[in-house]
C-alpha cells in the first residue's frame, strides 16, 4: 500500500492566527500530513504571519492598493498562491471576499472556516450577530462550519463539517468567542485531515 504524498496547504490569513496555529500544531505532532508552504495575509501587521515565521514557513503579504479593482487584486493574489503550487488554499480568518477570479484557478480546492453554522450570520461579526439574535430570543445556539468556496457566494459552499456551539444565558461575548475559537481549531484540523488523508 502505498503512502499518499504530503499535501500542499496555503493558508490565507487577516489576523491573529489562532487558527493557523492550531493546522501548525497538528502539522508538527504528525496528526496532519501535510506542509504549509505558504502564509498569505493582507494586512502586514498580522500576527498570524509573526506565528508563520516562527514556524519557519514562508510568509507574503499583499495588501489592496487604493483604487485597485477586486477583480486585479484577486488575480494578483491567484497568481502569488499559484507559485507555491499548493493542493489546497485554507481560509484561516481570511477577511476578504474573493471572486471567482481568484477561485476559477483553484477549482475545489479553496475551504473555508465560518463562526456560524449553514445559512445563519454570514459574512462579518457572526459572533456578534449570533450572541445578540440568542439575548433577543431568536436562536438557541450557534456553531461553526467549513466548507468549500466553489463561487463568490458568502459563506453557503457545500459544507465539509458542522459543530454546534451552545449559548449560556450567562456568557458575555468574550466567553462565546473563546468557545468557538476552540471549537474552530479542532474542527479545522479534523476536516483537513479529512480532506488530505
Amino acid at each position: 500500500m502505498t503512502r499518499k504524498p504530503i499535501q500542499r496547504l496555503a493558508l490565507l490569513i487577516s489576523g491573529n492566527g489562532s487558527n493557523l496555529q492550531a493546522v501548525l500544531d497538528a502539522a508538527d505532532e504528525g496528526f496532519l500530513p501535510i506542509q504549509v508552504c505558504v502564509v498569505v495575509s493582507n494586512r502586514p501587521g498580522a500576527y498570524g504571519l509573526e506565528r508563520a515565521r516562527l514556524a519557519a514557513v514562508p510568509t507574503a503579504v499583499l495588501e489592496k492598493s487604493p483604487g485597485q479593482k477586486r477583480v486585479e487584486y484577486d488575480r494578483e493574489l491567484a497568481t502569488l498562491v499559484e507559485a507555491y503550487h499548493p493542493d489546497w488554499i485554507i481560509l484561516a480568518g481570511w477577511m476578504r471576499l474573493l471572486s471567482s477570479t481568484f477561485l476559477n484557478r483553484f477549482p475545489g480546492r479553496v475551504v473555508n472556516l465560518h463562526p456560524a453554522l449553514p445559512g445563519t450570520f454570514p459574512g462579518t461579526d457572526a459572533i456578534q450577530k449570533a450572541f445578540i439574535a440568542f439575548h433577543n430570543r431568536e436562536i438557541t445556539h450557534t456553531g461553526v462550519m467549513v466548507h468549500l468556496v466553489p463561487d463568490e457566494g458568502i459563506d453557503n459552499g457545500p459544507v465539509l463539517a458542522q459543530e454546534i456551539v451552545p449559548i449560556y444565558p450567562a456568557d458575555s461575548l468574550e466567553q462565546l468567542e473563546k468557545r468557538i475559537h476552540l471549537v474552530e481549531h479542532r474542527l479545522l484540523v479534523e476536516t483537513i485531515h479529512n480532506l488530505v488523508s
